[in-house]
C-alpha cells in the first residue's frame, strides 16, 4: 500500500491533533506509512486536493453528505471516525478502521 494522505477534522482542530498525533505513533510503530494532518472543518478546502482520506470526528456527522457531495471531484475517500476509538484517542483502533477502508 502506498503512503496514505489521511486529513483528520474536527470543529476546531484541537482534538483531532491529538488524535492525529497517536495515529502516527501507532503507524510508526507498525511500520505503515501514513501522513496525517488534523484540521478545523473549515480548512478542508485548503486540503482537499493532497489527501486520500478525510476522518470526520464523530461530532461532526451533519457534515458528511455535504462532504461527500464537495468530493465527488476529487479521489478522496471519507469516512466518520467510530466513537469508541475518538474518545479514547486510540491511534491503533483508528488504524485497523482506515486500512479497512481499503481492503
Amino acid at each position: 500500500m502506498k503512503n496514505l494522505r489521511v486529513l483528520l477534522v474536527c470543529g476546531s482542530g484541537a482534538s483531532s491533533g491529538f488524535m492525529a498525533a497517536n495515529i502516527r505513533k501507532a503507524a510508526k510503530e507498525k511500520g505503515i506509512g501514513m501522513d496525517v494532518q488534523a484540521r478545523s472543518d473549515s480548512e478542508i478546502d485548503n486540503y482537499i486536493e493532497d489527501v486520500d482520506l478525510i476522518m470526520v470526528g464523530p461530532h461532526l456527522e451533519y457534515v458528511m453528505d455535504d462532504l461527500e457531495e464537495y468530493t465527488h471531484e476529487y479521489p478522496v475517500k471519507i469516512a466518520l471516525m467510530k466513537p469508541d476509538y475518538y474518545s479514547r484517542l486510540d491511534g491503533t483502533k483508528a488504524i485497523e478502521h482506515i486500512l479497512s477502508l481499503y481492503e
